[in-house]
């Protein structure tokens, strides 16, 4: 899907500048969605290496020669849409040119070790004197303050750290070990409470003039989508367990081998029940005492699953996601990456983006974002740029913002 040019009128956040000194995940992740929204977003890079995640390939964009690029597939998956310039900040030079960028910001979003930026005379404490009213958005590890808050933080640390691998994977019985997991969904979550926050102290500082400090931390983050796993135990005091794909609070809601695939199934009540039980072929089970309610069923549930993996063993996926789908009982096949993106309806949700390419490089295929905005779309004005190709853009912009 190419986004139409009639599309592009001003986004939600046109207007806004964004100065992005953040790399890898959780931030590029932020400030790829407000520059998806219409915000100026200016990433600023370290000289020659830029965002660790150019070099985090194969796979990588060839060049007009056929050999690798600094796009990598994981840097391309949150850097369209923005502007890069390469600042050594460990020069005075540098730090000369950071400040100026920040007087003509309105947000800065960054991922330093907490207190290097002070160290270099260019955290929020400093920068905020020449532009009081800027919001800055420091992510972290594990914040800037608290025991942790000098320890470093990638995603599966955090992972580990924040609880979410304890419950993810196969049960001790079956074997199962702690897993992360497979995409790195706490850098993404961090990321999205990122850009709620900035918009949120937008929205204060629309009101009051007045700028503020976010101190956000992937730990914080993770713990806090652990949503209902946490709010169970500290309801009942037990300890979550690892329930391969079953649910803690609802049954059947996991996958079954079919004959062929795997198929997932999701019944949410006792009427649903009722209905996939008839079509299985068990309408028994439905007046069982040990299943007739979604509590009997979690009690036993074992032999609950015995009992529907025997049935579902008997056709393909296919088959029992159409049969299921007739009654009104979710259920879909489990997909691969591959079969989700060229899904028919991943493609008529504009799920999958192509930008343009110059003279000397293909158009490239990116993932959409998922917001359907009816007055002021998404848009994706460019695809994500190679190291330092905006300098000369952002220095005459400086230039003109200084007239």
């Amino acid at each position: 899907m190419r986004q139409d040019e009639t599309q592009l009128a001003p986004g939600s956040l046109s207007g806004l500048r964004v100065l992005d000194l953040s790399r890898i995940l959780a931030g590029p992740t932020a400030t790829q969605l407000m520059a998806d929204l219409g915000a100026e977003v200016i990433k600023v890079e370290k000289p020659d290496v830029g965002d660790d995640t150019r070099s985090w390939g194969p796979p990588f964009l060839p060049d007009a020669e056929g050999n690798d690029s600094d796009l990598s597939a994981y840097f391309l998956c949150a850097n369209r849409n923005k502007k890069s310039i390469a600042i050594d900040i460990t020069s005075e030079d540098g730090v000369a040119l950071l400040r100026r960028l920040v007087a003509i910001s309105d947000v800065v979003v960054e991922n330093y070790k907490p207190g290097d930026l002070a160290r270099r005379g260019i955290g929020y404490e400093d920068l905020r004197h020449i532009k009081p009213d800027i919001i800055w958005c420091s992510i972290s590890g594990f914040g800037q303050t608290g025991p942790y808050s000098d320890r470093i933080g990638y995603d599966f640390l955090i992972q580990a750290m924040g609880g979410i691998m304890s419950i993810t994977g196969e049960p001790d019985a079956a074997g199962g070990q702690p897993v992360k997991v497979g995409v790195g969904i706490a850098d993404v979550m961090c990321g999205m409470y990122a850009t709620v926050g900035v918009l949120a102290a937008l929205r204060h500082r629309d009101r009051t003039g007045q700028g503020q400090h976010i101190d956000l931390a992937l730990y914080d983050s993770q713990v806090a989508w652990l949503i209902n796993a946490a709010t169970n135990h500290l309801v009942s005091g037990r300890v979550p367990k690892r329930l391969g794909n079953a649910h803690p609070n609802i049954a059947p809601y996991q996958t079954f081998a079919a004959s062929d695939e795997h198929l997932a199934v999701a019944v949410g009540n006792d009427q649903q029940f009722l209905r996939f039980t008839e079509a299985i072929g068990r309408a028994d089970l439905a007046t069982d005492d040990r299943f007739r309610r979604n509590r009997d069923r979690l009690a036993n549930l074992e032999a609950l699953q015995a009992l529907i993996q025997a049935e579902i063993g008997k056709d393909t996926a296919l088959a029992w996601e159409q049969r299921l789908l007739g009654v009104g009982v979710p259920a879909g096949r489990v997909a691969t990456i591959e079969t989700v993106l060229t899904d028919p309806h991943t493609l008529a949700r504009g799920m999958v983006v192509e930008l343009p390419g110059d003279e000397t490089e293909d158009p490239v295929r990116l993932l959409g974002n998922p917001l359907k905005m009816s007055v002021t779309p998404v848009q994706y004005r460019s695809r994500p740029p190679h190291l330092d190709a905006d300098r000369e853009a952002v220095l005459r912009l400086l230039e003109s913002e200084a007239d």
